[in-house]
């Protein structure tokens, strides 16, 4: 096992071309390659190595100790891994960014490095599922107090967080019921009372929202959604404030739950078209989420851009677009659900998200397979629920064998 590394310093200097543009197209193709790259190659190579070697002790030292920009291990930093930390920090506007070899490795180590026997945490019912079993089951093993809030109620919120907590932690839009949070209300709370406010900005992508902007401490994705867009790679990122990025990051070194380099590699073809696919799929989630809430066999939809949904106001005033995802309930049982959902073509029946085509499923084997149906009912999470991730096909194809396939119900 390699000896530990400390976190190298922020690339500062010595870049030909720096990144001067605010806009998001432009940031996610060129943030973290303003240098030439290695072999004058146009595309970010995969260093697929695991040691680095120096010749000169002086220099290799100097790497280690964190004084100088390098590598020594690639559970601790790596070329190509680097190049999408870079990117995902200047895209969400943070510190300092590490990546992980999923979402909820940078979930956890951030949780679990963060939080000691003793403190006490606040956070909503219906955040991500595998977030709720560490909520519900991993955290108080560990005597940490968990207080799970309603979601929608920003006075439940603000109170639980007046008792005193170590760390808040919010998920807006929620995963699968696009519940929103109030996060300049909450977050002005948090900070009030000292706390650390951790956002999971999954669902949203720094296309439609920015925590960090709100004055969230940190801020995390799966970037094996919307980040990565294809389906093809798994990872995770946190990016924010340096310091608590930096304790994150020892505790990471440890538990080995590194990106590995062809995925950032993958991720990092990805993020070169966030924008233009977000953009794209914000406009197919609200014409998908509109047409089916008139639609006579839908029972409920939750889209925080339907001018219906009970945090709109708050929605419109955080986001610059409303997302890709959405989630419904057929008007029937679940065995209606199984004959409407074996009717969509133009639809993986799969359990993941923020993909170039589009996505279906229910909670019981997508977002919430790690809970159990108690847990599930618990949170407020129907059986019939179906969670839907618009992909970048057209519109209006999806809208024409939605409707077919309601036909089944």
């Amino acid at each position: 096992m390699a000896g530990s590394q400390s976190p190298p310093p922020t690339r500062t200097q010595g870049s030909t071309m720096s990144i001067t543009s605010q806009k998001p197209s432009t940031i996610a193709v060129w943030a973290g390659e303003e240098r030439p790259l290695a072999f004058g190659a146009a595309q970010v190579p995969i260093v697929q190595s695991a040691p680095f070697a120096y010749d000169d002790m002086d220099e290799w030292g100097a790497v280690a100790l964190g004084q100088a920009e390098g590598h020594i291990y690639s559970r601790n930093t790596n070329p190509t891994v680097g190049v999408f930390e870079e990117k995902c920090r200047i895209l969400e506007g943070g510190e300092k960014a590490i990546a992980f070899a999923s979402g909820m490795a940078a979930i956890s180590n951030t949780l679990l490095s963060l939080l000691s026997p003793g403190d006490r945490v606040v956070s909503i019912k219906d955040s991500y599922g595998g977030t709720s079993r560490l909520f519900m089951d991993t955290l108080p093993r560990m005597q940490i107090e968990v207080d799970l809030v309603e979601t929608s109620d920003s006075d439940a919120i603000d109170a639980a967080i007046e008792k005193g907590c170590r760390l808040v932690y919010l998920e807006t839009p929620t995963n699968p019921t696009l519940k929103i949070i109030d996060l300049d209300r909450a977050i002005r709370t948090a900070k009030a009372h000292g706390a650390i406010v951790v956002v999971d900005n999954t669902f949203a992508t720094p296309i439609n929202q920015r925590p960090l902007g709100f004055g969230a401490d940190l801020v995390l994705h799966s970037a094996t959604k919307y980040l990565g867009g294809h389906d093809d790679a798994m990872g995770g990122v946190l990016i924010g404030r340096k310091d608590l990025v930096t304790t994150v990051y020892e505790h990471r070194e440890i538990c080995g739950a590194v990106l590995s380099a062809f995925s950032a590699y993958l991720l990092l073809r990805g993020l070169k078209t966030l924008d233009l696919r977000v953009r794209k799929q914000n406009e197919t989630g609200l014409a998908v989420a509109r047409f089916l809430a008139e639609h006579p066999k839908v029972a409920a939809v939750f889209y925080p851009g339907l001018e219906t949904h009970e945090k709109h106001d708050v929605a419109k005033r955080q986001m610059s677009g409303f997302g890709g995802m959405l989630s419904f309930s057929v008007d029937g049982d679940f065995d209606a659900l199984k004959r409407f959902v074996g009717e969509l073509k133009y639809v993986h029946r799969a359990a993941s998200l923020g993909s170039v085509n589009t996505l279906i499923g229910p909670p019981s084997v997508t977002s919430h397979v790690e809970c159990t149906a108690e847990q599930r009912a618990a949170l407020g999470i129907s059986e019939t629920l179906l969670r839907y991730s618009c992909g970048v096909e057209d519109a209006g194809d999806l809208i024409a064998q939605l409707d077919q396939g309601l036909k089944a119900v």
